[in-house]
Formats: structure tokens, sequence, C-alpha cells
């Protein structure tokens, strides 16, 4: 198997140059987020780490806790953990969701091209969730093992081929969530696989949300989210966009409209044969120009 290393070599060495100034990113650190790097990967060493301590990586646990390199250490070595524990490692090889083309039908979740900035758009149709069907074919546990298995993917595979294509290492991803039709009913059924699944993003995959937006809103979601705003890290809250029925404008300020899809207000459509819009998989990670030593991205079904 090739090595991480072998993978960031291939890569451009720094991202897009960020937004008002900010450091902490490849390619723009200042003096002291370079030493605070470098005592992170000898303390982690110290403790017998060896793998994922390469800068980018690093950066990415110290950016979550604003640089004290002290609980960037506690992030990390609770990640390890939880990765021995789960079968992180091996889980692309591991784990095969066969039913995903039947679990698609009862719950979107699907990759789809890019955004304008390069990242990998992914979309989650949260309000056409339809559990009580979907637990027939699958469970709650296959479900959260099929994210990790994405998360993986994610990292190992279209972060790679996004970088390569847009020329700066990429490292996060674009998401909308479609809470079209979504009930009360419907959403207290799915509470508790968004609160685990957002627990395993937030603690095991720091810094990976570039722009996130919520389309179809119910009335009054806003109002409940300016509440809880002051509470939210303001990086955070500005890569959060509450948005109602009228999102396509906003949309397309992100999204070329050729990567965006048809039923969303662009131009993107993919042919049934082809896997239709919730199998397809299309973008950077599926372009040969694109794949680099890791390979093409597996999938976690038969096609």
């Amino acid at each position: 198997m090739v090595s991480d290393e072998e993978i960031l070599a291939s890569l451009p060495d720094k991202v897009a140059e960020p937004p008002l100034g900010q450091t902490g990113f490849p390619g723009y650190l200042t003096d002291s987020e370079k030493s605070a790097v470098e005592q992170l990967r000898t303390l982690l060493e110290a403790e017998g780490y060896t793998l994922r301590l390469d800068e980018p990586s690093l950066l990415r646990f110290l950016r979550a806790r604003k640089f004290d390199v002290m609980k960037a250490k506690e992030m990390f070595i609770n990640c390890e953990k939880w990765r021995k524990e789960f079968g992180t490692d091996t889980i692309l090889e591991d784990f095969k969701y066969e039913e995903k083309p039947l679990v698609a039908k009862y719950y979107p979740q699907y990759y789809h091209k890019t955004d304008k900035d390069g990242r990998p758009l992914y979309i989650e149709e949260l309000g056409s969730v339809n559990l009580t069907e979907m637990y027939k074919i699958t469970t709650q546990e296959r479900m959260l093992k099929n994210l990790v298995w994405e998360y993986e993917s994610f990292v190992r595979y279209r972060l790679p081929a996004c970088s390569r294509k847009a020329g700066v290492l990429v490292e996060t991803s674009c998401t909308i969530l479609d809470l079209k039709g979504i009930s009360i009913s419907a959403a207290s059924q799915v509470l508790s696989y968004v609160r685990e699944a957002s627990k395993i993003g937030q603690d095991y995959y720091p810094e990976r949300m570039g722009k996130f937006y919520l389309i179809n809103s119910p009335f009054g979601f806003s109002t409940v989210f300016k509440l809880f705003k002051p509470f939210l890290d303001p990086v955070t809250v500005s890569k959060i966009f509450i948005l109602g029925a009228s999102y396509q404008k906003e949309l397309l300020k992100q999204i070329p409209e050729e990567n965006l899809p048809v039923k969303f207000g662009g131009k993107s459509e993919v042919s049934e044969a082809e896997g239709g819009l919730l199998l397809s998989d299309v973008g950077p990670w599926r372009e040969p120009e694109y794949i680099g030593p890791e390979g093409e991205a597996p999938r976690a079904f038969k096609v």
C-alpha cells in the first residue's frame, strides 16, 4: 500500500491564500506556529506515534485547539485510540457497504464534483430520510462504518485528486445539507445517527469543513441558529449559511453552475447508466489526469 508520505509528496505544499490574512495553514505559518508543529511532533514521537505526523495533519489538530500544544496532543492521542478501536486504518479494505444502492434511496448522501475553490462537493438530503425502510436493510452501526469509510476515502483519494486539479492543497469539503420536506418526527428519528456522525467528524476529522450550506431550512430555523451563534466559534460560524427555499443564487456564488446538480439550480446531470446522481460519485478522483500514487478512489459496493 502506498504510504501517506508518498501521497503528500505528490501534492502542492500550500493551501490557497487564506482570507483575512489568516495563518496556521500549510504555506502560511508564523514562526511560533512552526515551533508549535515541531513541539507537537516531538511530544507525539516521544510517546511512540509514527503515523500522521506530517505538517498538514498536525496543523489541523493545532487549529482545532487554538494552537494550544497540550490540548492538540490530547486530541491527537484520543483520535489515534479511536482509530485503533474502530479499525479505521484498515476500513477501506475491510468494510463493504453492499446495501448502499438501496440505502441511498432512503437517505441520499453523495459526493458530486467540486466547488469554485476545488473542494469536493458533498450533498446530504436529510429531508428525504425514511428511517423505517432504511433500517430494514442496514443498521446504524453499519451506517457509521460507512461514514468513516467515506471520511477515509475523502482524505486519501478525493482531497489529493482535488488538490492536483486546483494546484493548491485542498483540505476541506463544501457541504450542502438539504432539509426539504423534513418533519419533526423524521428529524427525531435520525437524531441518534446525526449526533454520532457529528461527534466523529468533530473529534476525529478536525478542520475538514470548508463551507456548509443548509438549504430549504424550515421557518424559524435561522432565528434559532442566531440564538446559538454567540456560543459558537466565529470561524465556524463564518463557514455556515442558513438558506430557505431561495438558495440557488447563494449556492452558485460558491459552486460552478456546471458542477451543481440540476435539482439544486445548476446544470450538472448524470445518466442512470453512470449510476445517477446518488451513485455516480463523479469528480477529479475519477479523472485519470488527477489521480496520483494513491490510485482511483474505491467504491464501497460493486458497480
